[in-house]
């Protein structure tokens, strides 16, 4: 019967982040520094907020877009942390996580045919969404310009048949961000051919040197904007699946026929703690930013003490280094690394081609964790030399 299936879906693959995720966790005695798993618990009050939302029965569908106080708090927080202004009634819908957002935007504005541009590398989700709704992925190699992507490089690669642009900053998997002049120059790009651009901002608030500055807060590309975001890396509440998009109001009543459709609503329970944590969580979110920024600096510490080239992490938890192949593809590279030094990182060509010859190394860790890794590392390239 498996000829039955779509073929869409039986041409793309599990993520290779999870996929080597997988073949490590039966290896003994492996440190990992793999996944961007927040290692903080939830906040506590958030956690209270979502069991007395149980308590309360708190438990029936939603309105299809969220709760309107949790819209509410979406549209002051991105208002206070921004300067962005969308109506919480027609211009924000809560979502089950980012990974929903994606893909109802992505079904909504793309046709059989269209080709959507992004970054390589990049986060491995896109592309099988892409797909799944009828598009062709474009990457654009940013490997040679600081893993940014530029107006430049855009209009290059767009064709009658391009229809959205992706832009991921802060990046998974390089922790590179953007400025506001090299988002101007994508804006410009963006408003002169009229295509769709997807501000994937999932990272935003893990931004360490300066503030996040959202291409969305440019008013002339506005309404060409859909803003992806959420509280699963700001608060660490991967598992509570809370994710939201901020659109015109033209464009939001079409996402949410396809969000209905694919969902009915987000889970109520999981609106309640959203809802704490955008109204009362500030505090322990910026501790927690804090905490992964003190990381980031004892990582790129060690990791110039042990020579090795990398792309300078500006958000997110994640550093991608130049890890030499010695004549092996970066996948073998990376199991070498298990099987002899103990310490797992992620491919870097499983964020695409333009990955290959990097490894990811996530430091959503605890220090301790990071310094037996990151040692384990360092005597894996003593003995190389």
């Amino acid at each position: 019967m498996e000829h039955f299936i779509n073929p869409k879906v039986k041409q793309i693959e599990i993520s290779g982040i999870r996929r080597f995720f997988n073949m490590v966790s039966h290896y003994d005695d492996v440190i990992s520094l793999t996944i961007g798993q927040p290692d903080f618990p939830t906040p506590p009050q958030v956690k209270e907020a979502g069991i007395q939302a149980i308590r309360d029965n708190q438990t029936n569908y939603t309105h299809n877009a969220g709760m309107l106080p949790l819209r509410k708090a979406i549209q002051q927080h991105v208002k206070n942390a921004y300067g962005l202004d969308y109506e919480a009634e027609e211009e924000i819908i809560v979502t089950i996580g980012a990974s929903q957002a994606l893909d109802i935007t992505l079904r909504t504005i793309i046709q059989p045919g269209d080709e959507v541009l992004l970054p390589g590398p990049v986060y491995p989700g896109y592309e099988p969404l892409i797909r799944l709704a009828g598009g062709t992925p474009v990457f654009i190699d940013t490997s040679q310009h600081e893993f940014k992507l530029t107006g430049e490089m855009i209009k290059q690669k767009i064709s009658p048949n391009t229809k959205a642009v992706i832009l991921p900053y802060p990046s998974n998997p390089t922790g590179v961000s953007m400025r506001e002049e090299e988002l101007r120059g994508i804006a410009d790009v963006i408003k002169e051919h009229q295509l769709f651009l997807l501000a994937d901002e999932i990272y935003s608030e893990l931004v360490y040197d300066r503030p996040h500055v959202s291409i969305a807060s440019f008013t002339d590309v506005r309404d060409q904007v859909i803003v992806i975001n959420g509280v699963s890396k700001s608060h660490s509440m991967t598992g509570w699946r809370i994710g939201y998009l901020l659109a015109p109001s033209w464009l939001s009543r079409h996402l949410l026929k396809v969000h209905q459709y694919n969902v009915s609503c987000a889970t109520s329970i999981s609106q309640h703690a959203a809802l704490e944590a955008l109204t009362n969580g500030k505090q322990e979110a910026e501790a927690m930013r804090d905490a992964y920024q003190e990381r980031r600096a004892f990582v790129v510490k060690r990791l110039k003490e042990m020579d090795i080239p990398f792309a300078e992490p500006e958000g997110a938890f994640y550093i991608f280094i130049n890890f030499p192949l010695n004549g092996k593809t970066t996948f073998d590279r990376a199991v070498q690394l298990v099987e002899e030094a103990g310490v797992a990182l992620v491919p870097g060509d499983a964020f695409s081609e333009y990955g290959k010859g990097y490894m990811r190394l996530s430091y959503a860790y605890s220090e301790d964790t990071l310094e037996k890794g990151l040692q384990r590392l360092q005597d894996f390239i003593s003995k190389e030399v």
